[in-house]
């Protein structure tokens, strides 16, 4: 199994930026958990990271031919792209949305995702673990979705 793990914009700045909401691990610390955890679960992992809402367009499109399911974190995105929200659609593969902070106990903007809806499923508000998490839900949701037992 193959999952798309796609971090959104300024997440290249964790562990620097606002780290009373977002804590101080770092990205790489995060990719490399990814990393322990797929291998664990017996699953490859492709990481991404863009500030381009064009490039995750473009990824995302691209992810049905490649790719088992998918977990982002749109971080900004969340709240304002019709269009990364219409790519999730058409990619028709588990998709897992993350986030590290709870955004339903932030600002007003950020209590909306249009993201959501579209998704099988939300993770938000355990840090870095909402990334382990998201992908173990993925593994999950691939499994079931192939027949296989779910080993959770």
């Amino acid at each position: 199994m193959k999952i798309l793990v796609i971090h959104g914009p300024n997440l290249q700045l964790l562990g620097r930026r606002e780290t009373e909401i977002y804590g101080e691990s770092g990205l790489d610390e995060i990719n490399r958990k990814l990393e322990r955890t797929a291998a664990e679960l017996g699953s490859e992992i492709e990481i991404v990271q863009s500030n381009h809402e064009g490039e995750l367009l473009d990824l995302i499109g691209k992810a049905g031919s490649g790719f088992d399911a998918i977990v982002i974190n749109p971080a900004a995105f969340t709240h304002t792209s019709v269009a990364l929200r219409d790519a999730l659609v058409a990619a028709g593969l588990p998709t897992v949305e993350v986030h590290l902070s709870n955004i339903y106990a932030r600002d007003g903007f950020r209590r909306r995702s249009l993201i959501a809806p579209v998704v099988s499923g939300q993770i938000s508000g355990f840090g870095p673990d909402s990334y382990t998490l998201g992908l173990e839900a993925a593994a999950s949701l691939v499994r079931r979705k192939s027949g296989r037992p779910d080993r959770l």
